[in-house]
């Protein structure tokens, strides 16, 4: 519990709607994390007592005992789609029409699913629509890096009744994303039942993940339309930071310890939504905010915790429980598995910032 609240405090939408919600008086799970939010506002350590006792309440299969008497172990991934699931019935949105939740306008997406019988020449395609709130990375044996994960679920081929041949017909089901959100989940499917044991094994293969992502192939041809302007303005600064670069006009890259604001001082920061549909990416470039990791062999065992980015470049910091200690991109580049270290398992990405040079002030003209 406590890592997945560290990685959901990485997005700032959903921080501070819940700092500055209002307390209904109840025991519910939205106002206890409400209350922990503003207190950890304070940068001291937080009891998430009342917290815990509200989340069993919603969700009683999490207080479960074991045979000594003490709390079993909850797999990560339940937790955070609980409380997701609870926010998104407690938050509302925030300047949108289009949604009913905050959590469904920054971190919901939809998609474009579509089913062609591939015995039939004459039936027509079904067309649907599906929202999701996080994708799932599948590993296979052929699945080394998370991008062909998430492509291998675009084309897929299933069985179901056809109406036009009255029976069971094969369909390629082709799933595409239609709309992105502005904070990008990705579950990596590591456990799996082993019915021997009867636990949850886990799928301890080295898969490697980007801490920038470009979701453009998981893309419809409309969103693809849509994000295309942006994106060419993102290329547009880049080929003019590599033509300053050739002529020795780039600037140094900021060391540790300088402050964003320092180093973009003289940069602009343009909207990263849709005007029509905040909470939107308008451009399908993401950046790695937080990654929660599994130590173990099994999901009701090991030990979870909380990888979160930093302000400053090449900081991160691993928060485990409440040691906090700071890291590197290169450490967490390393959570890609491969043994029985920290094991990525639920990675947040947030929206890449387009930022462009300030436009000079105009002068006031003088009176003559």
């Amino acid at each position: 519990m406590n890592a997945t609240v560290q990685c959901l405090k990485m997005v700032p939408e959903l921080k501070k709607s819940l700092v500055e919600l209002r307390p209904q008086g109840s025991s519910g799970l939205v106002d206890s994390l409400s209350e922990v939010f503003r207190s950890m506002q304070t940068g001291s350590c937080v009891p998430p007592l009342l917290l815990l006792g509200a989340l069993h309440r919603a969700v009683p299969r999490f207080a479960e005992k074991g045979p000594n008497g003490g709390l079993c172990q909850q797999d990560a991934s339940e937790c955070w789609t609980e409380m997701v699931r609870l926010m998104q019935s407690g938050l509302p949105a925030q300047n949108s029409n289009k949604h009913n939740s905050l959590v469904e306008q920054y971190m919901g997406g939809r998609m474009s699913v579509t089913l062609q019988c591939t015995e039939s020449d004459t039936e027509p395609p079904l067309v649907s629509e599906e929202n999701f709130l996080h994708l799932s990375c599948f590993i296979g044996q052929e699945t080394g890096h998370m991008n062909s994960g998430l492509k291998a679920k675009i084309k897929e081929q299933i069985s179901k009744m056809s109406s036009s041949l009255s029976r069971d017909a094969v369909y390629t089901k082709t799933s595409l994303i239609d709309r992105l959100p502005a904070y990008l989940t990705v579950q990596f499917v590591r456990f799996y039942y082993k019915e021997r044991e009867a636990v949850n094994a886990k799928i301890l293969k080295d898969v490697k993940f980007p801490l920038q992502f470009d979701a453009w192939e998981l893309c419809t041809p409309r969103l693809q339309a849509l994000i295309e302007p942006t994106r060419a303005k993102f290329k547009e600064i880049e080929d003019q930071r590599t033509q300053d670069a050739l002529e020795g006009k780039d600037k140094p890259k900021p060391s540790k310890g300088v402050e964003p604001m320092e180093v973009d001082k003289d940069l602009e920061a343009q909207p990263y939504s849709f005007t029509d549909d905040p909470g939107s990416n308008n451009s399908g470039y993401y950046e790695l905010q937080a990654v929660l990791t599994h130590r173990g062999r099994s999901s009701s065992s090991g030990h979870y915790v909380a990888w979160v980015k930093g302000d400053s470049p090449d900081t991160w910091y691993k928060c485990d429980d409440d040691v906090v200690s700071p890291v590197t991109d290169k450490e967490i580049l390393k959570l890609s598995g491969g043994g029985d270290w920290h094991v990525a398992y639920m990675l947040l990405y947030g929206p890449k910032v387009l930022k462009v040079p300030k436009k000079p002030a105009e002068e006031p003209m003088s009176e003559n």
